[in-house]
């Protein structure tokens, strides 16, 4: 699976994207292949204000649980609550679900995470 150049990445393997004037944020394909058939995603808390690197929820597959961190500082807006019922979503599409949406504190924050290129050699290095 290749990893789009239209989001940014953090080596905790998530992907933010700017829609207008917040931020979605989701896994990565090579997060979601490891975890393998999700069976639970939420403890998202919105309204919660997040530094960079907080945990900001939780995936659990039938192989683990791992928590999801906020790439970038600011406050959850919204969690994507069709992942209530049907969490395998991710695994179909992991670039095209979105898990919570943030309104970064700055912006330009985003600016200082990976992009494709660099994502992909902390996937290859393991």
């Amino acid at each position: 699976m290749s990893i789009p150049n239209d989001r940014k990445y953090a080596s905790s393997h998530e992907w933010i994207r700017a829609e207008g004037d917040v931020m979605l944020v989701g896994i990565t394909g090579p997060a979601q292949e490891q975890l393998g058939d999700l069976v639970f995603v939420g403890d998202v808390r919105v309204g919660a204000k997040l530094a960079a690197g907080d945990t900001a929820g939780v995936v659990e597959s039938v192989k683990a649980a791992s928590d999801i961190y906020a790439p970038v500082a600011g406050e959850i807006v919204a969690f994507n609550t069709a992942l209530n019922d049907a969490p395998d979503q991710i695994n179909g599409d992991p670039y095209g679900t979105w898990i919570f949406k943030l309104r970064a504190t700055n912006p330009d924050e985003v600016n200082g995470l990976l992009d494709a290129e660099a994502y992909q050699a902390v996937v290859d290095a393991g």
